[in-house]
């Protein structure tokens, strides 16, 4: 919960610091923070739909699985990045999981129980502050976020990246998807940069 009239936007982190904190956390035998941070910035879910995530679906053989959403109730298929496929298979070794059927992210406070994103947004906070994180508000949204801008600056085609976005994020217009990769306030700031003296 934030404080009233302060500012509660997540941004996005760059895309070598997201991986470099994956490889770290795993490093440091944070298996699940790890994989949690992974499948963040690789999927591009909300983490009400990450923490649906079970091994059966990240370890399947076709290399994708399908959720419904909880906020639209829409299914999405994901594709699961075939770099990212060797990370998943390491931290489900690491950790040593017997049942495929089980959540990815359980918090141990009780059977089939996974982590509240209160707590993950606390975790957050301290690996931003732990890895000294170049990020000013680092949360749970914030994966998703730095998913959506990758995509965007890997694309040869601004616009359309931004359509196939709008798409996945399951946002009614382009503008939308503009304002939230943060991109409409860069283009208005940049307005400011064309002035000479």
């Amino acid at each position: 919960m934030s404080l009233k009239n302060s500012y509660t936007t997540s941004d996005c982190l760059q895309w070598d610091s997201a991986t470099n904190l994956v490889r770290k956390l795993y490093r440091d035998k944070n298996y699940r923070i790890s994989l949690l941070v992974g499948c963040g910035i690789f999927f591009g879910l909300r983490i009400s739909d990450l923490l649906q995530l079970t091994w059966e679906m990240l370890l399947s053989k076709d290399a994708k699985f399908t959720i419904t959403e909880k906020k639209t109730s829409k299914r999405r298929e994901v594709r699961i990045n075939k770099e990212f496929q060797k990370h998943i298979k390491d931290c489900y070794t690491a950790l040593n999981i017997q049942n495929l059927n089980e959540f990815c992210f359980l918090s141990g406070k009780g059977k089939n129980k996974v982590y509240s994103i209160q707590w993950i947004n606390i975790v957050l906070k301290e690996l931003k502050s732990k890895y000294n994180l170049k990020i000013d508000h680092f949360s749970t949204h914030s994966l998703r976020k730095t998913f959506g801008r990758k995509v965007f600056e890997s694309s040869e085609n601004a616009e359309l990246a931004l359509v196939k976005l709008m798409e996945l994020f399951n946002h009614s217009s382009v503008t939308i998807t503009k304002r939230y990769l943060g991109l409409r306030q860069e283009e208005l700031l940049n307005t400011y940069d064309c002035l000479s003296f």
